[in-house]
């Protein structure tokens, strides 16, 4: 598997619109297939350098949770948070979005830097084999879900 994966979606629809979606982890919901939203961790109560996210998941029957620290947050061009699992290691998660055209080419990256035996526990939890080719397919959805909500 790669270490990065990445995907690209041109949106109609501005930088500032599309940003306002991505950058709205409890809706994110909304348009992935996977993670189902979730909770700012107190003091955060939106998006910010610094702030954790305590994301809820979900793979058919399987559930489980994950806690995220944004990294990025340039309005409206980059935003980027990590995965929290210690010593397990990380992915991190960066929408990069420039104006286009159209309006707003987004790209979407899972950078994985996780251990051999976090690899191996996300398999059980979740039930994904292959992270690397689930990741991809959702992250397609998931701008898909995004273009059509902001169009």
């Amino acid at each position: 598997m790669d270490n990065q994966i990445s995907v690209t979606r041109d949106i109609a629809a501005s930088p500032e619109a599309v940003w306002a979606l991505v950058t709205d982890l409890e809706r994110m919901g909304e348009w992935s297939p996977e993670n189902q939203g979730g909770n700012w961790v107190a003091p955060a109560t939106e998006a910010a350098v610094g702030a954790v996210f305590k994301g809820s998941n979900s793979n058919d029957k399987r559930t489980w949770t994950t806690k995220v620290k944004v990294l990025e947050f340039d309005s409206p061009h980059r935003f980027s948070f990590r995965l929290l699992a210690g010593r397990l290691g990380s992915c991190d998660w960066v929408y990069a979005l420039e104006p286009s055209e159209l309006g707003c080419l987004v790209t979407e990256s899972w950078v994985d830097q996780r251990t051999p035996l976090l690899t191996w526990t996300g398999k059980i939890y979740t039930g994904i084999r292959d992270r690397g080719k689930h990741n991809r397919d959702s992250m397609l959805a998931t701008l898909e879900a995004i273009a059509t909500a902001v169009e």
